[in-house]
């Protein structure tokens, strides 16, 4: 399991074979970062496809407009959108597309990304200083490698849940929050 030392910037993803743990990089980008949380607290990325899986290369998923494969689901049309909310400017830095990095994808405009993301299967060093790097997997990047290659695959897989882990259940509240009473107090006259 995952020493996760930042639940807040830290998402949990479902996928068929287990979790993967994701350590976002709010100090490198922090729009990139506070988008996919708020995402993910909408519950917006659940059921979401991976709709372009090139082997050697990268797993891109993200399209929350066209990719639940719960809700009028059409590979053609997944990655080809996002959210309702508007792009995001580049949030490049020195970091590189290593093995188990995220990547904002967007189109040929640098400042157009929007919910979409990849996840890199191996150091794809002709990306830096392209694309934003703003997480990694810390955990479970077997369960990435096993998603179902094509663009788009024949059976994509998609991510079940995605959870900031501060949200999860059973997770530890921060250190700076009390923990919870164990008896809940109940509405009303307050028994005196």
């Amino acid at each position: 399991m995952a020493d996760i030392k930042d639940p807040e910037n830290t998402i949990l993803m479902e996928l068929k074979d287990g979790t993967v743990t994701i350590e976002l990089l709010a100090d490198v980008a922090p729009q990139h970062t506070a988008r996919m949380k708020e995402l993910a607290r909408a519950g917006a990325y659940d059921n979401v496809a991976f709709h372009r899986v090139i082997d050697g290369f990268m797993a891109q998923t993200g399209d929350v407009a066209n990719g639940n494969m719960e809700k009028d689901f059409n590979i053609r049309l997944a990655g080809t959108g996002g959210s309702d909310m508007p792009d995001l400017p580049a949030e490049f830095s020195k970091l590189p597309h290593g093995r188990g990095t995220l990547g904002a994808a967007r189109s040929a405009n640098p400042n157009s990304a929007n919910s979409q993301f990849f996840i890199n299967f191996k150091d794809n060093d002709f990306l830096n200083g392209q694309y934003t790097v703003y997480g990694r997997v810390i955990d479970g990047m077997e369960h990435v490698d096993a998603i179902a290659r094509g663009e788009p695959p024949m059976n994509p897989d998609r991510m079940i849940s995605v959870k900031v882990a501060a949200d999860a259940n059973g997770a530890a509240p921060a250190a700076d929050e009390p923990e919870a009473d164990a008896t809940p107090e109940a509405e009303g006259d307050g028994g005196e």
